[in-house]
């Protein structure tokens, strides 16, 4: 089965006058479908640029990175944007929703970009995803009117209304308190397990590290240690 991930000597650098800021320093990193894996490492660790890195939001100095069989490093900005589009799904620590829209309308958003509005069938298939995430009767309530975890929620059936491969997600329960932080682990358990998405949660927190079944951790821009690798 081709890996959903395949990473190769990835390296980063930052220009800063007459320096250069290494950042990464050639990572390899192999992910297979279905698994659900945490990313940690200290501030500064390179943690934050190589899940931007993995997410094509920021191009790598070199290094190629291959998602679901495409070589991914050097598309075009229009190939990128059109491949995270198709591909990928993303969940952060704020959770970016509109806040003029309603709960399914931020679901359905990403899918709505590509086909111009949305169409009867986006809205249901958004609709699906929210009863799925336990939001049914919220499907209507504008994101200002749902709390922390709600929105959080929302986030994660956005992240998936376009069917994506992988999901990257950065501190996805860093500003939600204890019992929210559980239901949102939960749900993306509950999706690794039925569904087979596959997930890399980037995190500080021990407590999310230890409902994954591997850990990658990053430690001055390499791979320091990789256990529970399928």
């Amino acid at each position: 089965m081709t890996p959903v991930l395949v990473a190769r000597d990835v390296r980063k650098d930052f220009p800063n006058g007459d320096e250069v800021t290494r950042v990464l320093s050639g990572v390899d990193l192999e992910l297979a479908s279905g698994e659900l894996v945490a990313l940690l490492g200290v501030s500064g660790s390179g943690k934050s640029t190589l899940l931007s890195i993995l997410g094509l939001l920021l191009t790598p100095t070199s290094g190629q990175i291959h998602i679901a069989g495409e070589r991914v490093d050097d598309l075009s900005d229009r190939g990128r944007t059109l491949f995270r589009r198709r591909r990928l799904g993303f969940v952060f620590q704020a959770h970016h929703l509109l806040p003029d829209f309603t709960a399914l309308e931020n679901v359905a958003f990403p899918a709505a970009a590509t086909a111009g509005g949305i169409t009867s069938e986006i809205r249901a298939r958004a609709a699906d995803l929210l009863r799925r995430v336990g939001l049914e009767a919220r499907m209507d309530f504008r994101a200002p009117r749902l709390s922390g975890g709600q929105k959080q929620r929302v986030a994660i059936a956005r992240a998936l209304i376009n069917e994506p491969v992988l999901v990257l997600a950065d501190e996805p329960t860093g500003n939600l308190d204890r019992q929210s932080a559980e239901q949102v682990l939960e749900l993306m358990r509950e999706m690794n397990r039925d569904q087979g998405i596959t997930f890399l949660i980037c995190t500080h927190d021990e407590h999310v590290a230890a409902q994954c079944s591997r850990r990658i951790q990053l430690s001055d821009g390499r791979v320091e240690s990789d256990t529970g690798a399928t």
